[in-house]
């Protein structure tokens, strides 16, 4: 407050002339301050341009992410046609005069086509990505079921007494349908773990197109029963017509086929490959690569001469081009590189050959039981009888298995993302001797309840033996309508087993070689199901061979055997997972969470 001495003289105001540069200062200030708002308006302008921009692109990414899952879902919903072999493979032996041999040999083809090539597709899909597999499984599966219809449709071959295609076309067929079959499957389940392996529903990304591949034979084979069906002469409803049966599955596979070569993608793989080799590179498990040393030596864009201006615009365009084209060629040679050195680590670890061994042992009794099941039905009782019409069928028990195949399938990838143990990222490139290892391996702080997803691999395989188990006993024989629980218990451990496996190896592996390590141990069921194919045939065939017909059997002894020594193998395999699992070296002591 001024004191009471103080006043206000004129000179205190400056004189009007004075005053007028002081607006003018104010008005060439406010505008100044006017362009500096103005610039930084423009400046958030561009920032929540570029915001928005890239949200947008981040939405049309997930949408095409969700569309390709979709579009892996209705690929895999159709491409386990073969599982429907039940349905009509009793018929090869009652209109084309195949025995019980015969049908097995056909039967064995098409699994090991369906196994054998996996590692070679798996490859195909890690190093070219999924749409080229799909194409080839368009064509073969159009051209395998085609020939098989025709085959059939012309009757018995020669050898039998018919004037029909000889056999080996019947085989061949099978063979192509196998080997489509692969390469549909892989194709559209190698681009779900790649889409979504990364995040925290590994589990159910897996499990969910795993499931409908399970479940397309169900459908397949009601369409066939209750739509596709020879009538009697009565006019009731009889077998499924397999001719037509065939050309509806290779026109609707051809149509699936060509949407996924069309739309299948695998999403920011650059990013998820340069992680990767980030990972390796800091885990001391690799050296750097010849084309890593390569790339430090590359020259410069050369030398532009002031002189010959167009020369120098065409050496250095030239130049330009060849750097692009030679970083084009680096990113595809670092790719090739992580993915052989993923293989050999896969190879020469020796809990995958546990792994693989026990998944041979549980699916080859597997696969033959699926394959086998319309014969089985029909040992159950004498064939004069037709008390089993009436309570049970083939395409009914192919439905059974589906059903619990796909429940268990998804049930196993729904618990196991909830009740497995949380993973870290990338912790199968952990060095033996890391100190990430050490301490993963620690109990330092209270933990959550987790559960392994190897537990839920041995439950379900001990269920798939107590399947085998009532079935060897005798408790079915005479009695078709208790079948179902054979189906049941078989079918959910068969579905369990071929869900947990590929999960655990995208969890212990890694998801980026995928295609390639799923691949390799998917090989192994065709063996088992060679192996199993052809015990029950010869037991089968022994046991038909003290009645008056020689191609049908009728009785326990045709099956009873075989399955006992199916259960025993099972838990063999159960062993060998416990091993892999717990044993010296096994996942638990790696501090791998599992």
């Amino acid at each position: 407050m001024a004191s009471a001495n103080s006043h206000i003289d004129k000179l205190d105001f400056p004189p009007p002339d004075a005053r007028r540069p002081l607006l003018q200062d104010d008005r060439l200030a406010t505008s100044a301050d006017s362009n500096t708002t103005s610039r930084t308006g423009s400046f958030f302008e561009q920032v929540a341009e570029g915001i928005q921009e890239r949200d947008r692109a981040k939405m049309q990414q997930e949408v095409a992410r969700f569309g390709t899952f979709a579009v892996a879902n209705l690929m895999c919903l159709c491409a386990g046609s073969i599982t429907a072999f039940s349905l009509y493979g009793h018929l090869f032996m009652s209109h084309l005069k195949y025995s019980q041999t015969a049908v097995n040999i056909i039967s064995i083809s098409a699994e090991l086509a369906l196994y054998l090539p996996v590692p070679a597709v798996g490859y195909l899909c890690d190093r070219y990505g999924p749409r080229f597999p799909a194409l080839m499984a368009t064509v073969l599966f159009g051209v395998g079921y085609l020939v098989a219809a025709f085959a059939y449709r012309s009757g018995p071959p020669v050898s039998a007494g018919g004037t029909g295609w000889p056999f080996w076309t019947m085989v061949v067929a099978f063979v192509a349908i196998g080997t489509a079959t692969a390469s549909m499957y892989l194709a559209a389940v190698s681009t779900c773990a790649k889409n979504f392996g990364r995040g925290k529903h590994k589990g159910m990304a897996l499990a969910i197109p795993i499931a409908a591949f399970g479940l397309s034979g169900m459908w397949q084979s009601q369409i066939g029963s209750r739509v596709l069906y020879e009538r009697k002469p009565d006019g009731t409803r009889g077998d499924v017509d397999v001719f037509k049966f065939f050309v509806f599955l290779a026109c609707a596979l051809v149509a699936v086929g060509l949407l996924g070569a069309a739309t299948l993608k695998i999403m920011d793989e650059e990013e998820m490959i340069e992680e990767a080799i980030d990972e390796l590179e800091q885990s001391g498990l690799l050296d750097e690569s010849d084309y890593l040393r390569r790339a430090a030596n590359r020259h410069g864009y050369g030398t532009i001469s002031p002189n010959d201006l167009s020369e120098s615009q065409f050496d250095f365009l030239q130049t330009e081009a060849e750097i692009l084209k030679q970083r084009e060629a680096e990113e595809r040679a670092r790719k090739e590189w992580l993915l052989n050195a993923e293989t050999r680590r896969f190879l020469s670890d020796r809990t995958m050959w546990w792994l693989a061994a026990g998944f041979f042992l549980v699916t080859g009794p597997g696969e033959a039981f699926i394959n086998n099941m319309g014969t089985v039905i029909g040992t159950l009782y004498p064939p004069s009888s037709t008390s089993l019409k009436h309570q049970t069928t083939a395409a009914t028990h192919v439905s059974i298995v589906a059903i619990t195949s796909t429940i268990s399938r998804l049930l196993t990838g729904t618990l196991t993302d909830m009740l497995a143990p949380t993973f870290a990222p990338h912790q199968h490139r952990r060095g033996p001797n890391s100190l990430a290892s050490s301490l993963a391996t620690l109990e330092l702080a209270p933990k959550r309840f987790a559960l392994s997803r190897v537990v839920f691999l041995l439950i379900f395989a001990l269920l798939m033996s107590c399947g085998q188990i009532l079935l060897a006993s005798g408790a079915i024989q005479n009695h078709g309508s208790r079948f179902g629980i054979v189906s049941a218990l078989i079918g959910a451990g068969y579905g369990a087993v071929f869900s947990l496996t590929p999960i655990i190896i995208s969890v212990v592996w890694g998801v980026e070689n995928f295609g390639t390590n799923w691949g390799i141990v998917a090989m192994v069921p065709a063996a088992g199901a060679a192996v199993w194919g052809v015990v029950y045939s010869a037991v089968y065939q022994a046991a038909a061979g003290g009645g008056r017909d020689q191609t049908l059997c009728y009785g326990e002894g045709c099956y009873s055997p075989t399955f006992w020594a199916m259960a025993v193998s099972v838990w063999v395999a159960c062993g060998l997972w416990g091993w892999a699992w717990r044993g010296p070296g096994g996942w638990a002591r790696r501090g791998v969470a599992v």
